[in-house]
C-alpha cells in the first residue's frame, strides 16, 4: 500500500537528531509497504518563500518542505501551505500515518473529510503528561476532534495514552507502538574497563533532562571516594553550561563531552560502557534506553514516563526523579554490580519486540487493517 507519514517531527537540514524515532518508524514501514514522508519546516534563511527538498532515504520517498519564517500568522498559514504542495508532490496514498500533534493531524482529518482517506495517529509527545502545558482552547478542541476521528491512536506508552484520554482525547482504540531499534547496528561489543564507564546520552536541555542533577550526583560519587569515568554525549542549548557546571564541581578528571556522536560513532561508545544513566525529569521511552539494552548495557533511569514498563531490577536500578542522593546511590550499586548483567539476555528482549522488522510487521497488519 501506499502510506503516507505526515511528521511534525523528522530529522533534517539544521537537526539531523530531530525526531529520529519517527525516520526509524517509516524506515520500519517501509520494509513491507511503500512509505513517502512530508515534513514541514521555518527557516529563517530561506532564500525563497517554499523550498523543497525531495530523496528516497533507506527506501522511504522523503519530501521536506522549508517555509520562510515570518510572523507569528504568517508562520501558521505558510505552514498549511507547506504541507499542501507536499501532499501534491506525493498524490494520494491508501492510509495516512500521523506522527505527532496537532497541526498534522488537522491535515490529515481535512484529507479523510475531502478525500477519504483514512488515517491513524502515533504520539511520541511527552506534553500530556501532569505538568508539562497541554492547554490552548482551540488546540485543545481540534485535537479532540482529529483524535476521534482517527481509525486508532498509537503512543510508544501506555503510561502515554492514558495521560492522553486524562485530557479527554477520546477514541475506542488505544494501542501501544514500541520504537525501534537498528538490532544489526546497536549489539554487545567486547571491552575491558579498567573503571566503571558510565554512559549519558541526551540532546543537553536541562529542564527535562536534568543534566544539572546528573552533575551533582557524579559530584557525590567522586566525594564518597567511588571510582568510575562518566561519557556525556549529545549537543544542545544548555551544552556549554554544563560543562561549566562540570568544571565548577571539579569533575573534569571524571567526566568526558564528547559533542554529538551518529552511526557506528555512537554505537562504539555506548557499547564501550558499562551502564547507561538517564536522570530526566519527563520522558516517554526513550529510545536510547533500547539502545543501551540492545547493546547489551543495564540503565539506571529516574522513574518517569513509560520507562518503568520497560526497566526493572532484571535489566536495571529505578530512582525518583530529582532525588540526587537516590541518583548517586544507584550509580554506586550500578559500578559495583554491572558485571552480572548478561548481555545477551539483556539484549534479546529488545531484539524480539523493538526490532525494525517486528514492528514493521505490527505497522503493516495496522494498515491493513484500516
Amino acid at each position: 500500500m501506499k502510506v503516507l507519514f505526515l511528521a511534525r517531527w523528522y530529522p533534517h537540514k539544521y537537526d539531523p537528531m530531530f525526531g529520529l524515532f519517527v525516520q526509524r518508524h517509516a524506515e520500519a514501514a517501509a520494509l513491507f509497504n511503500d512509505i513517502t514522508v512530508i515534513y514541514v519546516h521555518p527557516d529563517e534563511h530561506a532564500r525563497q518563500r517554499y523550498e523543497i527538498e525531495r530523496q528516497v532515504e533507506n527506501k522511504v520517498d522523503t519530501i521536506r518542505v522549508y517555509y520562510k519564517k515570518g510572523g507569528r500568522l504568517t508562520n501558521g498559514l505558510r505552514y498549511f501551505k507547506a504541507c499542501r504542495k507536499g501532499l501534491q508532490l506525493a498524490g494520494r496514498p491508501d492510509l495516512i500515518h500521523v506522527h505527532v500533534l496537532t497541526r498534522m493531524g488537522v491535515v490529515a482529518y481535512l484529507e479523510k473529510r475531502f478525500h477519504h482517506i483514512p488515517y491513524l495517529i502515533t504520539e511520541h509527545w511527552s506534553r500530556y503528561l501532569p505538568g508539562n502545558g497541554f492547554g490552548g482552547t482551540l488546540r485543545k478542541w481540534a485535537t479532540r476532534r482529529v483524535v476521534r476521528q482517527a481509525g486508532m491512536v498509537t503512543t510508544v506508552t501506555e503510561n502515554l495514552a492514558q495521560a492522553m484520554q486524562a485530557h479527554g482525547l477520546a477514541n475506542p482504540r488505544y494501542v501501544t507502538l514500541p520504537n525501534v531499534v537498528d538490532i544489526n547496528l546497536f549489539k554487545p561489543q567486547p571491552h575491558h574497563n579498567t573503571l566503571p564507564r558510565i554512559i549519558h546520552i541526551s540532546c543537553f536541555e536541562d529542564q527535562s533532562k536534568n543534566i544539572s542533577g546528573l552533575l551533582e550526583a557524579l559530584k557525590r560519587m567522586k566525594d564518597n571516594n567511588v571510582s568510575y569515568q562518566a561519557v556525556l554525549i549529545g549537543e544542545g542549548m544548555d551544552l556549554e553550561a554544563m560543562k561549566a557546571k562540570a568544571t565548577r564541581l571539579q569533575l573534569d578528571d571524571r567526566v568526558r563531552f564528547t559533542g554529538l556522536l551518529q552511526g557506528q560513532a555512537l554505537v562504539d561508545a555506548l557499547s564501550s560502557g558499562d551502564f547507561l544513566v538517564l536522570s530526566s525529569h519527563y520522558e516517554n521511552l526513550p529510545v536510547v534506553i533500547l539502545e543501551a539494552l540492545a547493546c547489551g548495557l543495564p540503565v539506571v533511569s529516574t522513574n518517569v514516563g513509560g520507562i518503568a514498563e520497560l526497566i526493572d531490577e532484571t535489566n536495571g536500578l529505578l530512582v525518583p526523579k530529582g532525588d540526587v542522593t537516590a541518583l548517586a546511590d544507584a550509580m554506586e550499586r550500578a559500578c559495583a554490580t554491572h558485571a552480572q548483567y548478561d548481555p545477551e539476555t539483556l539484549r534479546s528482549r529488545v531484539v524480539k519486540r523493538y526490532g525494525m522488522e517486528a514492528v514493521g510487521k505490527q505497522l503493516d497488519d495496522w494498515y491493513r487493517e484500516l
